[in-house]
């Protein structure tokens, strides 16, 4: 059976990814299952570049075949922010709940109620032998002040899907189906499969 290391802390990141993996002939590792791994530097520009540099990086830390994630919102009245540094928003290992301040200070200091976003996600396999498969996935919806739902997790409670529910009031099915990462990893799978048999 092949292990696989996903690059995240982020426990909402790995239960999705392990319940996307669950019929694969994998092993699924967190970062969390080794110790004093350094962290990546992630100086890429877009979240592709930034997830093939965690993959790589993290491969060669490991010595085992890496799948690492790179996702984030994009408000469109924020000329794209938070993009790149959506987990990084408010400061290096931000919480949620600090990146969420920030975003609703910038909305108000833009005199902003509420914006068109974007969620992207792009993942990378990264195998020890060089070979990477990318995929990505996207989701439109709408940015709003006011917080709904205590689920998901990062900007969920205010990413609005429709006009009435949040990405933090989805079941964790719910979310797979309409989910950025969800798309990503709908199309890793059967990428993955093919590789593995």
């Amino acid at each position: 059976m092949k292990k696989i290391v996903i690059a995240t802390k982020n426990q909402g990141k790995l239960r999705e990814i392990k319940a996307a993996f669950e019929k694969l002939p994998v092993e699924i590792l967190s970062l969390a299952d080794f110790k004093n791994l350094p962290d990546a530097v992630e100086d890429g520009k877009t979240f592709e570049e930034n997830a093939r540099i965690k993959a790589k990086f993290f491969s060669e830390q490991t010595k085992l075949a890496c799948l690492a994630d790179d996702s984030g919102l994009e408000v469109d009245a924020l000329n794209g922010a938070p993009g790149v540094f959506s987990a990084r928003f408010s400061g290096c290992h931000a919480s949620d709940g600090k990146n969420n301040e920030k975003l609703l200070e910038e909305l108000e200091k833009n005199h902003i109620e509420e914006s068109a976003a974007d969620y992207r996600c792009a993942l990378c396999f990264y195998d020890t032998n060089g070979e990477e498969i990318l995929t990505s996935g996207i989701v439109k919806g709408t940015i709003k002040k006011i917080p709904k739902g205590s689920g998901g997790f990062g900007y969920d409670p205010y990413f609005y899907i429709d006009d009435k529910k949040t990405m933090a009031e989805l079941t964790a099915e719910e979310k797979d189906s309409v989910s950025h990462r969800g798309e990503a990893l709908r199309q890793m799978v059967p990428k993955l499969k093919e590789r593995l048999s």
